[in-house]
């Protein structure tokens, strides 16, 4: 009986330890972060969390990594916060009027468009030509406007 606690009480100290060894800290909301805020330095704090195996991707691991980027959905304080609930700030409207670019080979074509997508940089989105009516897709570019005909 006395062996069998012995080696119960060892295996506790054993998952404890393993336990400790898995805490990381993490960066949480400090405040309650609504979706569509822009994630500023001082909305954030850091605190320790035991992660379970695998769990590596799901959560956002820097502080940097989330400063000017998007909230999809709302955060809450203390709370590890999940990569999927993040995107990057969108700079193209629904309903916007943008311009649609078409470059290749020293030839440029620009025409106007609205956005069907709202989009960030880097998105790929939908536009309806002004003058065509017809539905392009291309990239949205740090200016606003939207690259087609990329491939």
């Amino acid at each position: 009986m006395k062996r069998r606690r012995n080696l119960l009480a060892a295996m506790a100290t054993a998952a404890a330890v393993m336990q400790a060894a898995a805490q990381e800290k993490l960066p949480v909301a400090r405040v309650t972060i609504y979706p569509g805020d822009l994630i500023a330095e001082s909305m954030l704090d850091e605190r320790a969390f035991a992660l379970a195996p695998g769990s590596g991707p799901l959560y956002a691991r820097a502080r940097e990594a989330l400063i000017g980027k998007m909230a999809r959905r709302t955060l809450l304080p203390g709370q590890p916060i999940p990569t999927i609930a993040l995107d990057n700030p969108r700079i193209v409207a629904v309903g916007a009027q943008i311009k649609i670019v078409f470059a290749e080979d020293g030839l440029q074509i620009v025409a106007y468009g609205v956005a069907q997508q709202a989009g960030g940089v880097g998105d790929l989105i939908r536009v309806r030509n002004q003058d065509s009516g017809l539905f392009v897709s291309g990239r949205v570019q740090s200016d606003g406007s939207v690259r087609v005909g990329e491939g």
